[in-house]
């Protein structure tokens, strides 16, 4: 075997198709160890246009390989046409080969057809996606992936492991973020994630500049669990008043506070079955739109007139633009915790707030406890965050 046969280097063209599995590639070498190689390598001005992983397993073999050289006036059409013959592709997989077609400078004859020294030329997106059969449309992403694409995603697409839709906007990514993307099962949500813990980053930006404006304190996250003030209609009741447990405040003083609220802000607010229709009315008059809430199922069931409660809610509101969770992250709307003291309420929701909105400040209305990570305003809340 000559120094000519083993040092052979790969023809440009024939590196447009991705390398054969390892699976495939191993059954060639048993096949060329039974059967001997039953197809020629073709040669193409000294390098190899078709045939790569015969020559390699004729290497790995130790046999001599067998060539023949190309003739004919259109080197790309040959080496298309015999891969996809041999290859089953998606439109994705087809898409990355025309983005790397698109990438190439063709000029002569051997490549294109026509005269021969013709002054290299790049082949147009159109020709491109008309030579593998997809639209121009899936070229543009395919060349964005291989632009701006980790090695890792080029080879996802290549192997027909996603699409090259997605991996477009994967692309769009820094190259660590692009790895977290790759390391989910489910990348396409991985990508929404990402986006929004950008806009969750934006809206905290935006809060604390708001605030600086202002001189005062302002927040894109607000939770408020307001003291309402039941009516009683019997003595025997009192007891289980909640003016006999902590201070309450009439519908008429709740209203008339000034919420520090920027701009874009949301709201968590806790309402009971009675304090419904009141609660729907404070939302809005400080001036929050009501868009979803949660209901908290507790462990032991309360007292009621028309029904005796087991649930509160926790009603969503909104002003300005605040970025919702990502789809797959949203909690549930049910949700079922032990009760506690009266009327307090389990930490988990404040933490789910905390995940859903790490880097926003936040606020806690009529707080209890301190809340590490939040601003807490109430009669009994500590001037120390401690949890």
């Amino acid at each position: 075997m000559t120094n000519e046969t083993t040092d052979l280097e790969i023809h440009d063209l024939c590196k447009l198709f991705p390398p054969m599995p390892e699976d495939q590639f191993n059954s060639l070498i048993d096949s060329i160890r039974d059967h001997g190689q039953l197809t020629p390598i073709v040669l193409h001005e000294g390098k190899i246009l078709d045939g790569r992983h015969r020559y390699k397993a004729c290497i790995n073999l130790g046999i001599e390989p067998r060539f023949e050289e190309y003739e004919g006036e259109d080197a790309l059409g040959y080496v298309i046409a015999l891969n996809l013959s041999r290859r089953h592709l998606d439109d994705s997989q087809r898409g990355m080969i025309s983005a790397r077609i698109a990438n190439l400078k063709l000029g002569d004859n051997q490549f294109m057809g026509g005269g021969r020294n013709l002054p290299p030329t790049a082949v147009s997106n159109a020709e491109a996606a008309k030579r593998m059969n997809v639209s121009d449309f899936t070229v543009k992403k395919a060349k964005k992936v291989l632009k701006q694409g980790t090695r890792e995603l080029v080879e996802a697409v290549e192997a027909g492991e996603i699409a090259v839709s997605v991996a477009a906007k994967i692309a769009e990514l820094d190259h660590k973020q692009q790895a977290q993307v790759m390391a989910d099962p489910k990348p396409e949500q991985a990508i929404k994630k990402i986006a929004r813990q950008e806009k969750e980053q934006q809206l905290a930006g935006k809060t604390i500049g708001q605030s600086l404006s202002a001189n005062t304190s302002l927040y894109g996250v607000i939770y408020a669990d307001p003291p309402w003030k039941y009516e009683t209609f019997s003595e025997n009741g009192m007891d289980r008043s909640a003016d006999n447990h902590y201070p309450t405040m009439s519908m008429f003083d709740m209203m008339s506070l000034d919420v520090p609220a920027a701009d874009d802000c949301v709201m968590f607010m806790w309402a009971t079955v009675p304090m419904l229709p009141e609660a729907l009315d404070l939302l809005d008059t400080w001036g929050f739109e009501y868009k979803s809430h949660i209901v908290w199922i507790k462990d032991r069931i309360g007292t009621g007139y028309w029904t005796r409660n087991k649930h509160e809610m926790l009603l969503i509101g909104t002003k300005g633009k605040v970025p919702a969770p990502s789809m797959g992250t949203q909690p549930p709307s049910v949700i079922e915790l032990p009760l506690g003291r009266h009327s307090e309420k389990p930490a988990f929701f404040a933490d789910m707030i905390s995940t859903l909105y790490p880097t926003t400040p936040k606020l806690e209305m009529f707080a209890r406890i301190g809340r590490m990570g939040w601003d807490v305003i109430g009669n009994e809340a500590p001037d120390a965050e401690t949890e």
